[in-house]
């Protein structure tokens, strides 16, 4: 695959390229001691400040005040808009998202350096020394002109003395056309692919990547300060565990051995709270060879930590306190808003699992007793029952069904679609303990477990936008969780959820290492019966680490990305992940033709 799109793309590098031949040659002609290379692509420039620095400094002062103070500055940036007229120009310059515009006059830069910068184009690096000027229209510029640099030690520890410096620096050609002012850098998909040209084409993306940044030391600093250690656990493992997910393989060729990157942290977490590291958090990457959709990545980023002597309560307290406090210092407030909807993260739901379900089972549906959630005979019928309420199509007019519109009517398939596996999932269980319901009571346990989570998923998840903690969940899908003292088949589980997903999953952490590994056993056995993202190999030393006793701990994951997608307002987790997953570009099949819009902008 080339690295150009089209005829006109190589044409255009080619004409860059001579340009750039013809830049080197200038340079070399003012300082016959540089090389065709180093006037080509010198290695630094002396800048003295930041374009947004320089603007911050600048932007309260009047016509007057700068001509009086007589500000002088050096600074680097790419040319975003650029002009020629006769023997004068202006410029755009952007660094760090901002931009700054600057004049060129022939008369005070010189001949040989006003030719440099006829030949420079948009995206081209540049250095520009000077002082700050207003122009007629007030706008704040930097007007070119030669400057004396003071003396200063470089980094080889020699004095440089005092030099006159010229007042433009050529840094760097680009070879590539940006994306015109109007029509940019559009097609998403692009967007994602070159991320490089994305960042600095649309300052709102590059904000996204600014924040994000912050919500990490915001959390480092969180958990440092309430007496956290941060650890690293490895990425490659022997055995994969610590969530049902499917792996990706690889291997190791000195060792011939088979590994899996890392699905979660977790037990290798839990082994050092053995170990006696009481209060630990990792920030890590993930990798689970599931599909990508609007909130999945297969490689991601988790906040985990885990709290010695803590309970599943403890944690509930924590994460809404931590949510707040990295709110407000990202944002300054806890107001944010994601997907349509404004959500006041300071303001927090509890529900448990079970309350959740019945709170929103449709009453068209005929709304169930309690009984489901104990008992499999009582579910199977009543889970079917709101299947056929959100599948069966009718030509009945005053049916609910054939009033919605056409949204609703694909909300409802969808809801459909995830009750479905569930329903079929636990249906063969279901059937053998109508004939032999003693002989299959645990089975008939595990099955309504699964069944109810499936219910929860299909129900509730879409309403939860305003935070909300879902606390209590089957034993069945929580391999690693506490029971509940009065409830064997439920666990001190809790996930909490905000602008209609899951962000964290919490639990008191299960201690007792006889149970651990009946646990780790069954899942084996789902396996087995075809759950492909259960556990394939029972992890023993995790179980013997639980046998020099775990301290009753509580532990959380915390999506990054997904609370990176709500504090920024981002609608799909591509737009938070810097280099998304994407597949192999294929090669266009577009005739190769000169662009329909002209590129760039002009300044001033």
């Amino acid at each position: 695959m080339s690295q150009f799109d089209s005829q006109f793309e190589e044409n255009l590098y080619q004409l860059r390229r001579e340009k750039l031949d013809q830049i080197a040659a200038l340079a070399r002609a003012a300082n016959p001691l540089l090389s065709d290379y180093q006037a080509k692509y010198p290695n630094c420039f002396a800048f003295t400040t930041s374009v947004p620095e320089l603007r911050a400094l600048g932007e309260h002062l009047s016509t007057e005040d700068l001509e009086r103070m007589h500000l002088e500055a050096a600074v680097a940036g790419r040319i975003m808009a650029i002009r020629v007229q006769g023997k004068a120009g202006f410029a755009q310059i952007q660094q760090h998202g901002q931009r700054l515009q600057i004049y060129v006059r022939k008369d005070d830069v010189g001949e040989d350096l006003f030719n440099i910068y006829k030949l420079l184009d948009l995206g081209d690096h540049i250095g520009v020394r000077g002082y700050l000027m207003r122009t007629r229209t007030g706008e704040l510029t930097l007007h070119a002109a030669p400057i004396v640099l003071p003396a200063h030690e470089l980094s080889s520890g020699i004095k440089a003395p005092a030099v006159r410096a010229a007042p433009i620096t050529f840094l760097s050609k680009a070879m590539l056309a940006l994306p015109d002012k109007y029509h940019g850098l559009e097609d998403i998909e692009i967007r994602y692919r070159q991320r490089y040209a994305d960042l600095f084409t649309n300052p709102e993306v590059r904000e996204v990547f600014v924040k994000r940044a912050h919500i990490l030391r915001s959390i480092r600093r969180y958990f440092d300060n309430h007496g956290y250690l941060e650890v690293e656990t490895p990425m490659l493992h022997t055995i994969a565990g610590g969530a049902t997910a499917r792996t990706f393989t690889t291997h190791h060729n000195a060792e011939d051995m088979e590994l899996t990157l890392r699905i979660a942290p977790e037990l290798h977490l839990k082994r050092l709270v053995v170990g006696g590291l009481d209060r630990v958090y990792e920030i890590n990457r993930n990798f689970r060879n599931e599909g990508i959709d609007r909130t999945h990545n297969p490689e991601f980023t988790m906040l985990e930590f885990y709290q010695a002597y803590a309970n599943y309560h403890d944690l509930m307290a924590l994460t809404q306190d931590l949510i707040i406090n990295v709110a407000k210092e990202v944002n300054g407030t806890t107001i944010t808003h994601f997907n349509g909807n404004e959500i006041d993260l300071s303001k927090w739901t509890r529900l448990s699992m079970r309350e959740a379900v019945l709170k929103w089972w449709p009453e068209e549906a005929h709304v169930p007793t309690d009984g489901i959630f104990t008992d499999l005979s009582l579910a199977m019928p009543a889970v079917f029952s709101l299947y056929m309420y959100y599948n069966s199509p009718t030509q009945d007019e005053d049916d609910v069904l054939t009033s919605q519109t056409p949204e609703e009517r694909k909300e409802a398939a969808r809801k459909a679609a995830t009750l479905w596996p569930a329903y079929k999932q636990a249906e063969p269980i279901y059937m053998q303990a109508v004939d032999d319901p003693v002989g299959t009571e645990e089975l008939a346990r595990a099955a309504l477990g699964k069944l109810i989570a499936g219910v929860f998923e299909a129900l509730a998840e879409e309403h939860l936008i305003q935070p909300t903690i879902i606390y209590d969940f089957p034993l069945a899908v929580s391999p690693l969780s506490k029971i509940k003292p009065d409830e064997p088949d439920w666990v001190e589980r809790f996930e909490f959820y905000i602008g209609g997903f899951e962000l964290g999953n919490a639990f008191s952490e299960l201690n007792d290492p006889d149970d651990q590994l009946r646990r780790f056993q069954s899942q084996l056995d789902d396996r087995k019966r075809g759950d492909i993202e259960a556990m394939a190999e029972v992890d023993f030393d995790y179980v013997r680490a639980l046998g020099y006793g775990l301290p009753p701990t509580a532990g959380e994951g915390i999506g990054i990305d997904r609370l990176t997608m709500v504090l920024t307002g981002s609608r799909t987790i591509r737009d938070v992940i810097i280099f998304p997953l994407m597949r192999p570009q294929r090669p266009s099949t577009e005739p190769n033709s000169e662009p329909d819009h002209p590129e760039g902008e002009s300044a001033e």
